[in-house]
């Protein structure tokens, strides 16, 4: 298992991406969270056990919500140091 920060950039705020992201990573059985950055980006933070499963879950982030316009969709891995329950948006 590994951890993954996201970061997700263009019209991301105020346009339903958060829900959007938390309801189909929840879908997908996805776990970890998505929250909203002071410089307008949103970052999810996501566990996975492949990179195909890292593939899917970018290109949840990739699609958005129907009102939000994604411009770029970057990873990192990052060390894991707790376990989610689930996937949800937090502040």
């Amino acid at each position: 298992m590994k951890r993954y920060r996201c970061i997700a950039k263009g019209k991301v705020q105020g346009v339903w991406y958060r829900k959007y992201v938390s309801q189909m990573a929840k879908e997908a059985g996805f776990k970890g969270y998505v929250r909203n950055l002071p410089d307008k980006t949103v970052e999810a933070v996501v566990d996975v056990d492949d990179e195909k499963e890292l593939d899917t879950f970018k290109a949840i982030l990739k699609k958005g919500s129907p009102m939000s316009i994604v411009t770029d969709v970057s990873c990192e891995e990052v060390p894991r140091d707790s376990s989610y329950a689930t996937f949800e948006v937090i502040r």
